[in-house]
């Protein structure tokens, strides 16, 4: 299946939007081909300031109507704890959220940007969205995580190379309570670095500790850096710290 035979038996659908690679390419899509279409983006602790920027931009590029929700998700049942299945209960709800206001809105069909890439089994957010029967025309019609990258260049889209983006809550080492104050010290922590020209970068804390996760190549760069570094982590962290074993 093709993505316009998708959109033929669909034609009237929300898209489930994050502002990320998948969910870009999914959106352009379903304005290309879908009789009608609406973006819904849920703001939430767990989503960083640039994430709503990009979908806002991308919308108004695309001419797609385009509506913010917001959920507290740390007031979600079981999302603080952090557990290792904390992903299905805040895909549920924020899904739940979505649905409710595209129903509102007229939509009967919303979809997610999942690809064919993604992994089910190490995916609770998934199991989620299929009991709440949340298609994904990407991993229907076959399209792979590089395929959408390739798709998204031939279309102009700005996101074709944008860097994967997991939620901050995957910050918190799992088991350990998350906090609005963790969330933020993460988000401020990603931005300085991101300020420095860093990139596909994570800076986890566990207890008050922070640790540096990037590529490989990114190593000696951030070693050049360091003592700006240690300085403004250290407003969030009480230790600052490299993991060696890189990213890639």
């Amino acid at each position: 299946m093709t993505l316009q035979e998708f959109f033929t038996l669909h034609p009237k659908a929300a898209v489930a939007f994050s502002g990320g690679v998948d969910s870009a390419y999914l959106l352009y899509a379903a304005k290309k081909y879908a009789r009608q279409t609406k973006a819904y983006y849920v703001k939430s602790q767990f989503q960083p300031h640039f994430e709503l920027r990009d979908a806002a931009k991308l919308a108004q590029e695309l001419g797609v109507d385009f509506k913010i929700l917001k959920q507290d998700v740390l007031s979600v049942p079981h999302v603080k704890e952090n557990r290792a299945d904390r992903c299905y209960f805040c895909k549920k709800a924020i899904f739940q959220t979505i649905m409710a206001s595209a129903r509102a809105d007229g939509f009967p069909v919303l979809l997610d940007g999942t690809n064919a890439s993604d992994d089910a089994k190490t995916r609770p957010g998934m199991r989620a969205m299929a009991e709440l029967s949340v298609l994904s025309p990407l991993r229907e019609c076959g399209l792979t995580k590089p395929e959408i990258r390739r798709l998204s260049k031939e279309a102009g889209l700005f996101t074709w190379d944008k860097p994967a983006y997991a939620c901050l809550a995957t910050r918190i080492f799992t088991g350990e309570e998350i906090t609005a104050e963790k969330l933020v010290a993460a988000e401020a922590a990603e931005d300085y670095l991101f300020s420095l020209g860093f990139q596909d970068f994570r800076v986890r804390t566990h207890n008050g500790h922070a640790m540096l996760q990037l590529p490989l190549l990114q190593l000696a760069r951030v070693l050049a850096y360091r003592s700006d570094i240690v300085a403004e982590l250290k407003k969030y962290y009480q230790t600052v710290s490299l993991d060696l074993e890189a990213r890639g």
